[in-house]
């Protein structure tokens, strides 16, 4: 009996995942070493190694992605292949999941342990007797022992609700409308593409990173009033989760939208992707969703119940 086997088309031996190792290695080195500039107050070379590197990193990934995009029009990628694709993104979801997942932890552990038990029992009584536990912790324990002032005060200041009425004058609100809005922009986008719209694939898609360009803005304003009236990631424990999460999901933003607007020009300069050929973007539309639904998440846990 005959069986017929796919063809597994194996890439030539490539040094772009070397190059991109040192590309990632000399941006993490730069930007600690940056980091270590701004402590000290001096000025390194800290943000020349990380703009060099991280410039290095991103031209190995185009030249690394146009070859398997290269690839794929040549039709040299089978359906195996193909779904190696998918699972690979999949995992790599799976792996921002838990990354998330540790930061969400995190939050939990110190509003529902550790705060009840630096403010009771013998913790407190040893160490920080007038530390009371409440949540936005504005006084850490430390300026409760010397009797300091809280850095920040009120939930105008701690970015927490202000109230169902005061919604519209709050920043997290329109973050949350302009993100869920993009989920469905996104959705949309797809929807036309498997309905061989083209041009309603273009504009629904380049809708969404609209979107994600006035999230990142409307997050960057929300920073600019945050460290306006004091809460900076040095305010405690309130301050460096805050900061932490949100500023995480903000870099996952950029990167989704990066990825968004390069579909986008892919489709709108090389009329790229059809119907039954469109990994690239229902990779970065998967990334999206993702992006989405750890917003939802901050949102309640950060803000909301904050």
């Amino acid at each position: 009996m005959d069986h017929k086997h796919e063809n597994y088309y194996v890439p030539e031996q490539s040094k772009l995942p070397l190059f991109a190792s040192i590309g990632l290695f000399l941006t993490v080195f730069g930007l600690g070493g940056w980091l270590n500039d701004v402590k000290a107050g001096v000025d390194g070379s800290g943000v020349t190694v990380f703009v060099l590197g991280l410039a290095f990193f991103c031209y190995v990934l185009y030249q690394w992605f146009a070859a398997v995009i290269d690839e794929n029009i040549r039709g040299l990628n089978s359906m195996q292949l193909k779904r190696s694709y998918v699972w690979g993104m999949g995992w790599f979801i799976f792996s921002e999941v838990m990354f998330f997942a540790a930061f969400f932890g995190g939050l939990y552990y110190l509003r529902m342990h550790s705060l009840p038990n630096l403010s009771s029992g013998a913790t407190s009584e040893l160490l920080w007797n007038n530390f009371q536990a409440e949540w936005p912790l504005m006084t850490t324990p430390d300026q409760a022992l010397n009797g300091d002032k809280a850095t920040v005060t009120g939930p105008g200041e701690n970015m927490s609700n202000p109230g169902l009425t005061n919604w519209f004058g709050w920043l997290p609100f329109w973050n949350t409308l302009v993100l869920i809005t993009s989920s469905f922009t996104v959705h949309f986008a797809h929807t036309a593409l498997k309905n061989d719209n083209k041009k309603g694939f273009n504009l629904w898609l380049g809708i969404t990173v609209a979107l994600g360009i006035i999230f990142l803005f409307l997050q960057a304003e929300e920073y600019i009033h945050a460290y306006h009236v004091g809460l900076t990631i040095d305010s405690g424990a309130y301050g460096t989760t805050f900061f932490l999460l949100t500023g995480f999901h903000g870099l996952h933003v950029t990167l989704g939208t990066f990825m968004l607007l390069v579909q986008w020009l892919r489709s709108m300069f090389k009329n790229h992707f059809n119907h039954h050929d469109c990994f690239g973007f229902e990779a970065s539309s998967w990334y999206w969703h993702f992006v989405d639904v750890v917003w939802v998440g901050l949102f309640l846990f950060v803000y909301i119940l904050g």
